[in-house]
């Protein structure tokens, strides 16, 4: 398990973190981990391109072989743009962003933070308005250094919305499980103590004293000549 660990840490690092899931996972860590137990091929990263399936080979000790495109085709690396005055605000671009690189609010305008994009493509298909367009960028002419910075930064963003939204979801599903116990308790409650009616003097005394009431009102009203 620890050797699967390290090997899943070592590819983890050639992916571009993207985050795309092209590769049939959600996310580059998930798709490294697979390939680590051997349930995933190195071929299955377009994004990578036929460099990052021979520098997987390479890593793995296995030989090479073509990209396989059926998990989508190459493309130079772009970032997505909003047009503004169309968005409505839906928000569900923001949710589909792997690494928090959409800003907005509910009805109100989105952007997105370019340096942060990864090109994932995955905001296109949500929105509703087809108000978002993915422009080329020249990152495959940076330094080597400079395009690594930006793989641990993607890696660290996507990784930190995923400890977000693991933590949301349990906060969640506390809450619903303190509503469940609660109703239990009341349940257990009611049924330990019943209501009960009162007996029938009870009852008796309680509508003479109602009647009586409603005929001082009315002496109080009206006097002695009722209407």
């Amino acid at each position: 398990m620890i050797e699967r660990a390290v090997i899943a840490k070592e590819v983890d690092a050639l992916l571009p973190q993207t985050q795309c899931e092209q590769c049939g996972y959600p996310g580059c860590r998930p798709y490294a981990e697979a390939i680590a137990q051997g349930h995933a091929d190195i071929n299955q990263c377009p994004p990578g391109g036929q460099t990052g399936v021979d520098a997987l080979a390479q890593l793995l000790g296995l030989p090479t072989k073509a990209l396989n495109r059926k998990h989508g085709e190459p493309k130079p690396p772009r970032v997505a743009w909003i047009d503004e005055a169309v968005c409505i605000g839906c928000t569900k671009c923001i949710q589909a962003c792997p690494v928090d690189a959409i800003v907005g609010a509910q009805k109100l305008m989105h952007t997105v933070i370019a340096e942060e994009c990864t090109g994932c493509d995955l905001c296109l298909a949500p929105c509703p308005v087809d108000c978002i367009e993915m422009h080329p960028t020249s990152r495959d002419s940076e330094p080597a250094a400079k395009q690594k910075i930006r793989r641990d930064t993607a890696r660290t963003r996507f990784e930190r919305r995923g400890r977000r939204l693991s933590e949301r979801k349990a906060a969640a599903h506390a809450r619903r499980e303190q509503q469940r116990a609660q109703r239990r308790a009341r349940d257990e409650s009611a049924q330990a103590n019943p209501p009960t009616l009162p007996d029938r003097a009870s009852r008796r005394a309680i509508a003479e004293a109602a009647m009586a009431r409603a005929r001082a009102r009315r002496k109080a009203r009206y006097g002695d000549n009722e209407l």
